[in-house]
Parts: C-alpha cells; structure tokens; sequence
C-alpha cells in the first residue's frame, strides 16, 4: 500500500485574492516607502537629441538645465498664490502657510519620493491656516503645488508610482473627508479628476519616451550585428575563394608529379620516388585543405563554373559600368605581370565593390580606376567626383552636402568598405577610404607581393 502525503505550505496555501493583495502592498512599499528619504538630485536633460540640439554650443549648456528652470517656474508660481490668500497683512503663520508648499515643490528637484508625502502631510494645517471658505482639504496653495508634485515625481518614476500616488491622494482625501470634514464644500473631486490627467499624460510621455530609447537600442545593436555579420558573410566568401585558388593549384601540382615519370625515358628510381613523394604530400596538403576550409561553404554553395576574374578582366568590368551611365577612365602604370590568383582576385573585387558604390551613392559623377604595378606590389585608387544627379539626402544618408560619399565612422560602417579592408587585411596590405577636396571620394589601396609569389 502506497501512501501519498500532499503537505501545503503557507504561501501555497493562501488564497489568489490574498496573494494579489500581497503584491500589491508589497507594489506600495517598494515605490513610495523604500527609499522614501533617498537623495535623487535631477540630472540635466539630455541636449545631444531632440530640438536642443539646434541650439548653439553655449546655449546648449545651460539649455541642459531647463527642467530645473520649470520647477522652479512653478513654485514661483505657487508662491505667488499663497501670497494673494494673504495680500491683507501677512505674519508668521501665513508666511510659513505660503512658503511651505513652495519649498515642497522645491524638494522634488533633490528627494522626488519625500516631497509626495510631505504634500500630503502639510495639506490639511495649510488648510486650516487658510480657512475653511478658500477649499478644503486642499488650500488654493496646496491644490496647485500639490499637482505640481504629482507631474514631476511620476516623470521622475516608473509609470506604477503614479498609479500609488493618485490612490494615496484619494485615500487622503477620503480620510479628510471623513474624520476632518466641516461640511459645506469640497476640492477632492476636482483634485482627483486633474490629478489622474495630469499623471495620464506624464505616464504616456514617459512610456512613449522609454518605447523610443528602447527602440534606438535596439537599432543600434542590430546595426551592430548587422556589420559583424557583413564581415562574417566577407570573410567566409574569402574563404571560399581562398579555398578554390589553393586547391586548384594544389591538384596542378599532383597531377604534374604523377605524370613527370612518364615524361621521362628509363627515369631513375630516386626520381620516380621524388615525383612520388610530391603527390603523396599534394594530396595529403589538398585534403587537409577541403577539411579545413571546406566547411565554410554552405549547403547551397556551387562552386563557379567560369574561372574567378582578374585584373584582365576590369576592361569587361569598366564596359559594364559604363552601361550603367557610369563614365570610368581606366589608367594603367608600371610593367603589367601576372601577380598571384588571390591578390588578383581581391584588385578585381575591389576595384568593382567602389565603382559600385560609386552608382549607389554619386549618380552622375565620373570616375577614375588607377593600377600600378611597382616593385613591391600593386597599387590601386579609385576616385571619382561629386554627385550630379539628383541626390535626395535624406534617403541617402550614405552621401554628404557636396554630393560625395561620406567616409565611414569606423572600420564597419559601411558594408562594402568594410569588405575591402578585409581583403586588404588578409593579404598584408593598407588601404585608405576618405573625401576628396572637391567632394567626391576616393579608395587606395596597397598590395605587397614578393619575388618569389610572382607566377613563373
């Protein structure tokens, strides 16, 4: 027999009610009686986004300071209504009966949480010290710092302590009501009516505005992604690339070793077994290869049938562009070679990445594609002028006042530079991307190739 023992603890066995009550005191005190006394001095508004950032630099300065400026806009405010309540003669009491709210409203600039209790507190000896005829339990005073201090604690907040405020300014009102009543009239409706549109709309602007910082986050760390994945998706078809080049000259190598003995009448066996030995290695160098960078191809990926372009084939590239309404000059210095199918490869890929960029981002402007062969390398620049057509800033923001393209912030900017200095990088080379003078653009870059890479 089989004994089941269901034991109940006294969290689980309480009732929902009694639980969703509990939460929500524990709502209450978190937002209006843990740190009820905490030193929160408010921060300067944020002048780098929005209409202040029109201003000029000395006025954005103190342009920071303009929440500070509002509240104490508003207690002169304040200060001024308790004044009129006693412009007949004013003594000690009144004097404290019209400074004390002022100085409450005041108090949300440094202790937001402190300066709503003590509203609260102060309202009905303002009250009494007022007299019962000017409104009770809220003075004239009262009703209008205390308001204040609703809308600059609850943008000072989370949205949930204006929901506890308005409920502990009912309460309030409620107990007056009550227990401090005289009969005759009333402000609590009135204060409870604007006190809920005044906490409504500072609420919708301080959610709207976190929606707003939430979103621009998150567009920045998609950005980020973005360009980490463009220089992800760059070097991987480098890799490819890579992959292809060095396996097909390390197949050339193989086959040219297993046929080399027959190419020879009665070859020794020293030179048989050399041969040998060289398309063992071949093959165990291209295998590893495959096993290596083969795994950066994807499922999908078909190696290209046609050979990969070279610097012979920019003339094709040039033709092409053109086509596009593009007018390139091509000039070529130094004594033309064959340079190694990578380095090769990555001019051709360059040279069509800017012209590219040129048809995006200056429609109109002509262009100029620069090679040199020099002793140590090969150089490259690609330039072309400011924009002619018709440009639309704002749905270009690749382009600058002139017309030309802008250069990248940072090393992933821009997607296409951002694949260009990849491939510089890879094969040991600088390259340099920035503005021209006459506001067009210009790409430079410098390959090193050594004696021994040149093809023989």
């Amino acid at each position: 027999m089989v004994r089941v023992t269901q034991t109940q603890s006294s969290e689980t066995s309480r009732s929902p009610e009694f639980r969703l009550v509990q939460v929500a005191l524990g709502g209450l005190r978190q937002e209006l009686f843990h740190d009820a006394f905490a030193y929160r001095p408010l921060k300067r508004m944020d002048t780098g986004s929005g209409p202040t950032r029109f201003l000029p630099a000395r006025i954005r300065v103190y342009a920071g300071l303009l929440p500070h400026a509002v509240v104490a806009f508003m207690a002169v405010i304040v200060f001024f209504i308790g004044l009129e309540r006693f412009h007949g003669g004013i003594g000690p009491i009144g004097l404290a009966a019209t400074l004390t709210p002022t100085a409450i409203v005041l108090l949300t600039l440094v202790r937001p949480v402190l300066s709503f209790w003590a509203s609260l507190g102060t309202t009905p000896f303002i009250g009494a010290v007022a007299g019962f005829g000017t409104g009770w339990p809220w003075a004239a005073n009262s009703f209008a710092a205390h308001l204040v201090v609703l809308g600059v604690v609850a943008a000072r907040t989370r949205p949930r302590t204006a929901v506890w405020m308005w409920i502990g300014t009912a309460g309030y009102a409620l107990f007056a009501e009550v227990f401090l009543g005289r009969g005759g009239g009333t402000d609590a409706v009135p204060m409870l009516f604007v006190a809920a549109l005044v906490l409504l709309s500072v609420t919708v602007f301080q959610v709207r505005r976190q929606a707003d910082r939430e979103v621009t986050a998150q567009q920045t760390v998609t950005a980020q992604e973005i360009s980490k994945r463009t220089v992800l998706e760059e070097r991987t078809t480098i890799a490819r690339e890579l992959h292809d080049v060095v396996a097909h000259h390390m197949s050339v190598v193989a086959i040219q070793a297993e046929a080399a003995p027959y190419r020879v009448e009665n070859p020794p066996p020293e030179l048989e077994q050399a041969f040998l030995t060289i398309r063992e290695n071949a093959v165990a160098a291209l295998t590893e290869l495959r096993r290596i960078l083969g795994v950066v191809r994807a499922e999908d990926y078909e190696a290209p049938d046609a050979p990969q372009p070279t610097l012979g084939d920019l003339d094709a590239l040039i033709r092409n562009v053109a086509e596009a309404g593009l007018d390139v000059e091509k000039t070529v210095t130094g004594a033309v070679r064959e340079l190694p199918q990578g380095v090769e490869l990555s001019a051709y890929r360059i040279v069509q990445e800017a012209l590219s960029n040129v048809l995006r981002h200056a429609p109109g402007a002509a262009a100029k594609v620069e090679v040199s062969y020099v002793l140590g390398g090969l150089g490259l620049r690609i330039a072309n002028g400011p924009a002619r057509g018709l440009v639309n800033p704002a749905r270009h923001p690749a382009t600058a006042p002139q017309g030309g393209l802008r250069p990248p912030p940072s090393i992933g900017a821009g997607h296409g530079i951002t694949g260009m200095r990849e491939r510089v990088t890879m094969l040991g080379g600088e390259m340099t991307a920035e503005v021209t003078d006459d506001g067009g653009y210009e790409v430079t870059a410098f390959v090193p190739v050594s004696r021994e890479e040149v093809p023989q």
